[in-house]
C-alpha cells in the first residue's frame, strides 16, 4: 500500500500544480475583472498551499515508516522539504505581504513579490515533477 501511495500521489500533486497555473489561474483573468480574478486565484492558491503541505506531510511520513525504495528516501526526503519551504514562504509568507505592498507599503512592490511568489511555486512545482518522476521510476 505505501508504495502505491508514494507512486500515485507525486503525481496526483503535480497534475494539481500545473492544473492551477495552466488553466485555473489564467482562466480567472481572462473572464472576470483583474479585481475580481485577483481575489479568485488568491483563493486558489492559499488553498493549495495546505494542499502541498498536507501531502508533503503524508508523504514525509511514508518516509519515515519505510523506504518505499529501498535508499532512496533520503532524496525524497530532501525533495519534500524544499516543497515545504517553498510553500511556507512563496505560498504563506509573500501571500502575507501583497495586501500592503498593492497599498504601496513595504520595502517591495506587489509586482516584485509577485515575482519572487511565482518562483517558488516553479520550484515547487519542479520538485515535485522530479519527485513523481522518481516515484514513477521501477
Amino acid at each position: 500500500m505505501l508504495q502505491r501511495t508514494w507512486r500515485v500521489l507525486p503525481g496526483l500533486w503535480a497534475g494539481v500544480l500545473l492544473c492551477i497555473a495552466v488553466l485555473a489561474a489564467p482562466a480567472a483573468f481572462a473572464v472576470l475583472p483583474a479585481a475580481d480574478a485577483g481575489k479568485v486565484v488568491g483563493y486558489i492558491f492559499a488553498r493549495e498551499g495546505w494542499f502541498s503541505l498536507l501531502l508533503a506531510a503524508v508523504l514525509l511520513l511514508g518516509l519515515r515508516g519505510a523506504s518505499p525504495s529501498g535508499g532512496r528516501g533520503a532524496g525524497r526526503g530532501v525533495l519534500l522539504w524544499g516543497t515545504v519551504v517553498c510553500t511556507l514562504l512563496g505560498g504563506f509568507a509573500v501571500q502575507a505581504a501583497m495586501p500592503a505592498a498593492r497599498a504601496g507599503q513595504g520595502m517591495l512592490s506587489f509586482g516584485q513579490l509577485h515575482l519572487v511568489s511565482t518562483v517558488f511555486y516553479g520550484l515547487k512545482t519542479v520538485l515535485v515533477l522530479v519527485l513523481a518522476w522518481r516515484a514513477a521510476a521501477p
